[in-house]
C-alpha cells in the first residue's frame, strides 16, 4: 500500500516526478522547454510552495498563476488538449506515487486549476 502525501518532501517528489514526464512529453514538453524555457532551479521552489500551500499548510504563496499562464498563452495558444495531457500526466504521477485523502485532493485540485485557467484563457473579452 502506498502512503498519502504527508509533507514537503512528498510534494517535492510529486513535482519532480511529474516534470520528468512532462518535459519529455511529445504533446506538452515543448511548452516547458522551448516556449516558456523554464529554469527548473528557480521554478521548482515556487511549484513546491504552490502545492504545499494548496495541499498541506498555507504558506503565504503569492505568485499569480493565472498571469503566468496568460503570458504563456500569448506566446503559444494553450489548448484543451494541452491541459488534458497535463492533467493526465499529473494524475498518473499522483497515482504512481501516493494514495489517500491528500493524494485524491491533489488530483481534484489539479482538475480545478486546469479548468479555471482554461476558462480564463478562452473567455470572450466582450459580451454581446
Amino acid at each position: 500500500m502506498k502512503q498519502d502525501i504527508q509533507n514537503r518532501a512528498d510534494i517535492e517528489l510529486l513535482v519532480r516526478t511529474f516534470y520528468e514526464k512532462a518535459l519529455q512529453d511529445e504533446q506538452i514538453g515543448f511548452i516547458f522547454t522551448t516556449v516558456a524555457q523554464i529554469d527548473l532551479t528557480q521554478h521548482f521552489p515556487r511549484l513546491f510552495d504552490f502545492w504545499e500551500n494548496i495541499l498541506l499548510t498555507p504558506n503565504g504563496y503569492k505568485h499569480n498563476v493565472l498571469k503566468t499562464h496568460l503570458d504563456l498563452h500569448q506566446k503559444v495558444p494553450l489548448k484543451a488538449v494541452h491541459f488534458e495531457r497535463w492533467l493526465f500526466l499529473f494524475v498518473a504521477t499522483v497515482d504512481e506515487l501516493f494514495e489517500g485523502k491528500v493524494a485524491n485532493n491533489a488530483k481534484n485540485k489539479a482538475l480545478s486549476i486546469a479548468t479555471v485557467i482554461q476558462v480564463k484563457l478562452h473567455r470572450p473579452t466582450t459580451l454581446l
